[in-house]
């Protein structure tokens, strides 16, 4: 072989011994060598482009080969138009009577007087193009509505040797459809090294308008035949460019190239921009600023937004009424979402769905818009007739019973309010004569509390809560300590209930020995406390809006290749967008909130900014918080039992070493701001992983099972606490609960919070593969295969369960906070 026009051999891989295949090509291209072309007996190439495999095997006698080694030619011919069919042809250089030194290499003068394979003296005629390295890439696009693309998309391969020429990747047909999975392509002068980055090139084309695009992953197989997936999973909007990183997972220690950290950086940069933070109120933690998705261009690298301009979030103007709707609604902060964390239109539809009908059925038959109180408790059992369950006839049946009301505070949905005292606060002066006919002769109230079997649930949160008007009257709110026994069936019972945190003549302990109708009533206070704690602290402040501060602090300071994103990710599906919906019909200035709750949006306010003031790192952990709380022994705890089994299959399914997201706003409650273990990291994320799914099915999906019937779940008063006893009738009772348009209104919303929408991933479910290496597919094959073996417990033991307990059932537990 040599140089063409010039009488010198070449000296490549002389002196080095044998060459590899690699090296053999890419250092002949860079000395411009060109191969002798070659063709079938009485056929001339096609034009078009053609892609060469040089294949050098076992030395050969007689040839005349580079370093004594045969080379075989591989000729694929791909025509012009699109669709062309590729064909491939195998050639073998035949051995000529030409002298040959020992370890030189052939001049191409004697080649081609010896003649191609074309079988005549050619004297060089026929030539192949420069050597080309094939890589070959399969796009798939998601299954999702609208998910498909009439735009140009074009592709860019980035290796550590250099990176391709943009190439648009185009067939017969429409390309990108939903769902559908296309190959193509990438020709290179040379192949490029090892992969560091794909841009994707998103275009115009023709006249239609730009759309978006659900990009699933990129699989790119090199030449050698290394496989290279780049997951993307994200909605591409706009003309603009996005640059994917291959699937393993990488931290800012393994990333050494310039190209690389300034990926990191400007990734982070534009995402920062794109989700700002925003302080919803004083006290709160901080929240997505919806008004920032209107601003960003969707052009921009990474930004991939809408670009419309909407008014402010607070702007009043855009909070009103829309017929059909009880409650005023935020309705700017609800059209523009960043599409990357908006429902999906199946999950939007399936929401419609589920409220509409309802809605409409209570406003035909007038119960929305009917002021005054419930003639009779009966009348309340026809509210939802076409959604009765087994749990909802359940509750109607023994809702009054102690038993069932001292079971509400294990497997309820509220299931973190109990305390193991050892003895009694002053603000609770209940004496054993008072209980001594409950517990018995056996035993007294102080054994009782040395025994570890007395339980105090305290609404002190509530003493200083704000009210407001319902319906144009004014509406009450207690702050009840409940004083509750385990007895020796291993059934937890009330003992007394003060309506008050401070005791005196006015505040009487109500007791099981009581009149029906106040002890009833003194129940059903607490059970409006509960409510009212439930509702705003232990579900949205402790699910909601704590994992939204979360999700936003992994969108904004980890890279789509960091170990922690890719593990963090599936857990934060949809979590804004129902926490903006939330902000726009629940928590906005005459709101449902204000529509249907004793103490109103502006009690809400205060109860959540009070609870995350005295929330800790402790109650963020469940085996923490229920060790602290001394109710690790307590019988017949299904939540306890099914909340551990959950949290440590989470727990080994763990998280390799990296920076954490960090807790914003949480310092104060003793979060940590650093880990320094791994095992510190690993119960971090842990914690972070359980309360965005399990703890969020534990407090959420039983609101309707356990709210239909009224009196067992009041959201507010309309008379104050009783002073006295003895003063409880069936008619003051039902003056005390809430009307019917309020209790209708309220009914509602625990149907659409307990009814997940369609589009549902339940906990253990990752379709989007971030994760590509074998390690952390293991990690979550075994993780899905615990998540099995708990569900199969559950299962067992709610056989022989009076009430079976399926909130912690994994396959009824969502990946993410997303209703």
């Amino acid at each position: 072989w040599g140089t063409l026009g010039s009488g010198r051999t070449s000296t490549v891989g002389h002196q080095s011994g044998p060459l590899t295949r690699r090296r053999a090509v890419s250092q002949l291209y860079r000395r411009h060598l060109f191969l002798v072309s070659v063709s079938a007996a009485g056929s001339s190439l096609r034009s078009g482009t053609q892609a060469l495999d040089i294949h050098l095997g076992e030395p050969a006698r007689g040839t005349g080969c580079v370093g004594g080694k045969q080379t075989s030619i591989r000729v694929q011919e791909c025509g012009r138009g699109e669709g062309a069919r590729a064909s491939s042809r195998e050639f073998r250089r035949e051995p000529r009577n030409i002298p040959e030194r020992a370890g030189s290499v052939r001049p191409a003068a004697l080649l081609l007087q010896a003649g191609c394979c074309c079988g005549q003296r050619c004297r060089g005629q026929h030539f192949l193009p420069p050597i080309m390295a094939v890589y070959r890439l399969c796009v798939t696009t998601g299954p999702y509505l609208k998910a498909g693309t009439l735009d140009n998309i074009s592709v860019t391969l980035v290796g550590t040797c250099g990176e391709s020429p943009k190439q648009r990747l185009d067939r017969m047909g429409r390309d990108f459809a939903p769902g559908s999975v296309q190959k193509y392509k990438v020709r290179c002068s040379a192949e490029l090294g090892e992969l560091l980055m794909l841009r994707v090139h998103k275009e115009r084309y023709a006249f239609f308008r730009k759309d978006s695009w659900y990009c699933s992953r990129i699989c790119v197989t090199e030449p050698d035949g290394t496989v290279s997936h780049f997951p993307c999973y994200q909605w591409i909007e706009g003309y603009c460019t996005v640059e994917l990183r291959p699937g393993t997972a990488r931290t800012v220690c393994q990333d050494s190239l310039p190209l690389l950290l300034d990926h990191r950086t400007q990734e982070l940069r534009a995402r920062q921009e794109c989700y700002r933070w925003k302080i919803y109120a004083p006290g709160f933690p901080r929240i997505v600023d919806v008004s920032s998705f209107q601003e960003m261009e969707s052009d921009k690298k990474f930004a991939l937004t809408k670009t419309t301009t909407c008014v402010d979030q607070d702007d009043s103007s855009g909070n009103r009424y829309l017929p059909g709707f009880p409650m005023k609604i935020d309705i700017p902060s609800l059209l523009y979402m960043e599409p990357n964390i908006r429902y999906s239109a199946t999950k939007t539809a399936s929401l419609l769905f589920n409220a509409i009908p309802a809605s409409l059925g209570m406003k035909l038959r007038g119960l929305l818009d009917r002021k005054g109180s419930w003639k009779k408790l009966d009348d309340m059992r026809n509210i939802f007739w076409c959604h009765k369950t087994f749990m909802t006839k359940y509750v109607t049946e023994h809702w009054s019973e102690d038993r069932f009301f001292g079971y509400q505070y294990l497997n309820g949905v509220n299931p973190i309010m109990l305390h193991c005292i050892s003895s009694l606060p002053s603000k609770l002066p209940v004496t054993n004569d008072m209980v001594a006919p409950l517990l018995g002769q056996s035993t007294c109230l102080q054994t009782e509390l040395e025994r570890g079997n007395i339980f105090l649930a305290d609404y002190w949160i509530l003493a200083e809560a704000p009210t407001h008007c319902l319906n144009d009257r004014p509406q009450y709110v207690a702050a009840p300590l409940c004083l509750l026994w385990l007895s020796p069936q291993g059934a937890l019972v009330p003992l007394a209930i003060q309506l008050s945190q401070t005791p005196g003549p006015d505040s009487p302990i109500f007791l099981p020995t009581d009149s029906d109708w106040d002890w009833l009533l003194a129940k059903t206070w607490v059970r409006n406390s509960e409510f009212l704690v439930h509702e705003n602290n232990t579900h949205f402040l402790c699910t909601h809006l704590l994992c939204e501060a979360f999700a936003m602090a992994t969108l904004r300071q980890l890279p789509l290749c960091h170990p922690i994103y890719k593990l963090l990710l599936p857990h934060t599906r949809y979590t804004l967008q129902v926490n903006t919906i939330a902000r726009a019909t629940l928590l906005n200035p005459e709101g449902l909130v204000d529509q249907v709750t004793s103490i109103g949006r502006q009690g809400l306010l205060y109860l959540m900014s009070t609870g995350l003031a005295h929330f800790t790192y402790t109650n963020f952990c469940l085996p923490d918080s229920l060790r602290a709380r001394g109710v690790l022994a307590i019988p017949n705890y299904y939540y306890r039992d099914d909340g551990l089994k959950i949290w440590a299959a989470i727990e080994r399914c763990g998280a390799g070493p990296g920076v954490p997201p960090g807790s914003p706003g949480l310092g104060h409650c003793g979060f940590p701001s650093r880990l320094c273990t791994p095992g510190e990291l690993v119960k971090f994320l842990t914690a972070i992983i359980f309360n965005c799914s399990a703890q969020h099915a534990a407090v959420n999906s039983g609101q309707h099972d356990f709210g239909a019937w009224i009196p067992n779940a009041p959201s507010s008063m309309r008379q104050p606490p009783p002073q006295t006893k003895g003063t409880t009738t069936l008619k003051t009772y039902l003056d005390t609960l809430p009307e019917v348009n309020i209790s209708c209104n309220n009914l509602l919303l625990f149907w659409l919070v307990s009814q997940e929408p369609k589009d549902q991933r339940p906990l253990g479910t990752y379709p989007d593969e971030h994760f590509t290496e074998e390690g952390p597919r293991r990690s979550i094959a075994a993780f899905q295969s615990r998540l099995a073996q708990i569900s199969r417990d559950i299962q067992e033991r709610n056989q022989g369960l009076e009430l079976p307990y399926t909130y912690l059932d994994p396959p009824f537990i969502e990946n993410s906070v997303s209703i």
